[in-house]
């Protein structure tokens, strides 16, 4: 097995951004991964006492799908951000800067329907990734799963559209969801996978144009029998990953 393709979701559900190698430490997710969240009008996110949060809490592509085709660029040293998204300008700011706040929420607003709860502000919480698991996570994913999911849709699907962290080639298609329980090394880093990855609504949007354009969750129940697409994992073992890494079931 090889290390196909690396991401990252620097603010949770509005964009992804392709990287080329990571450092994965012991006990955390995958660094610059969903470090800030966008709560609603309704979240009961605590600003007073942040803390991890479900994803009910914020704007997800799920409920809004439009956000599904945002593009992100990470500046590390200065924590800046360019987003872009093929129907609006490109956007730089600072997520951590509140005076960029206001910038941002203009910015999205024509991408949330109107019949739907409206961005509120941008958070985060020291050392802590919002994942969509209790736990800090690192998603896999696996080339084979994505073409038999293409292949029975009949049509061309990118795999952004599973917002996965590491992309794995060269094994069987669906092999990933018997490593429950096992480990697995990938470049110097080592990652026990806990669970298949359930899917939602968003997996139906495209990627680029933010607009649902498939039944992902219907082949995936009628075709598989299932409703997962790609595990989560836990570091257990700090290490390196770049493109073109051996990873292996251990």
């Amino acid at each position: 097995m090889k290390v196909y393709a690396l991401y990252r979701h620097p603010i949770k559900s509005h964009g992804r951004e392709a990287i080329e190698r990571v450092h994965l430490s012991q006990g955390q997710s995958m660094p610059w991964d969903r470090v800030w969240a966008i709560t609603h009008e309704v979240s009961k996110f605590s600003t007073e006492k942040p803390a991890w949060a479900s994803c009910y809490n914020f704007m997800i592509g799920a409920r809004t799908p439009g956000l599904a085709g945002i593009w992100a660029k990470l500046d590390e040293e200065t924590r800046a951000i360019t987003l872009t998204h093929q129907d609006l300008e490109p956007l730089s700011f600072e997520p951590d800067n509140p005076k960029d706040s206001d910038r941002f929420l203009a910015w999205v607003a024509p991408l949330c329907p109107p019949n739907r709860a409206q961005p509120r502000g941008i958070v985060s919480v020291d050392g802590r990734s919002m994942t969509d698991t209790t736990y800090p996570s690192v998603s896999i994913m696996n080339t084979a799963s994505h073409a038999a999911v293409a292949d029975a849709l009949g049509n061309p699907i990118t795999k952004e559209r599973w917002r996965g962290n590491i992309w794995l080639d060269d094994l069987a298609e669906w092999v990933e969801l018997g490593w429950i329980g096992r480990e697995i090394s990938i470049g110097s880093a080592v990652l026990r996978v806990r669970e298949p990855i359930e899917r939602c609504q968003v997996t139906n949007t495209n990627p680029v144009t933010g607009q649902r354009d498939t039944a992902t969750l219907d082949v995936l129940n009628s075709q598989f029998g299932h409703q997962n697409f790609g595990v989560y994992a836990e570091v257990i073992t700090t290490g390196d990953i770049a493109l073109g890494d051996t990873a292996k079931v251990i």
